[in-house]
């Protein structure tokens, strides 16, 4: 009797116990995308390529197989997060299935929330030359009125 396709017997790749168990192995560019890193798998790919993942501090390639406790640094826009892989997600959930398939260290938290306060102080980027409501704007603070309208002074 011939075995069907189905069977494990048949299943490639030896020893992956299957996605969504704490064992196993997934591609990485898989693995960022299903751990909603990168929005679509084409983008982690690229991501990967462009080295902006690093796995165990190496430069990788996006057919690499990210395994539990393996540590991550992914490079998103001007963010870094340093993750240590906790689990192989079986497929794409909602982000707070996400977060379950990784830990990010406290240093990485840390670092994102001064850079995100910083951004913050450090005041909108000019867009170039002031329109006129911007100009007006400007000139009430260089005048000291602090952006108060005439109707609005308190003296």
């Amino acid at each position: 009797m011939a075995q069907r396709k189905h069977e494990p017997s048949h299943r490639q790749g030896g020893d992956d116990d299957g996605p969504g168990g704490t064992g196993g192995s997934l591609r990485i560019d898989k693995w960022l995308w299903c751990a909603r890193f990168f929005k679509t798998r084409g983008l982690a790919q690229e991501a990967v390529d462009g080295g902006h993942v690093q796995l165990n501090g190496d430069r990788i390639k996006a057919s690499r197989q990210v395994k539990p406790g393996d540590r991550l640094q992914v490079t998103r826009d001007r963010e870094r997060f340093v993750l240590d892989v906790v689990s192989i997600p079986a497929r794409r959930g909602p982000a707070a299935e996400a977060r379950r398939h990784y830990l990010e260290t406290p240093e990485s938290e840390s670092a994102r929330a001064a850079v995100r306060e910083f951004n913050r102080l450090s005041g909108p980027v000019s867009t170039g030359r002031p329109d006129k409501r911007e100009r007006r704007d400007l000139m009430r603070i260089v005048k000291g009125r602090g952006g108060l309208s005439d109707d609005d002074d308190p003296a």
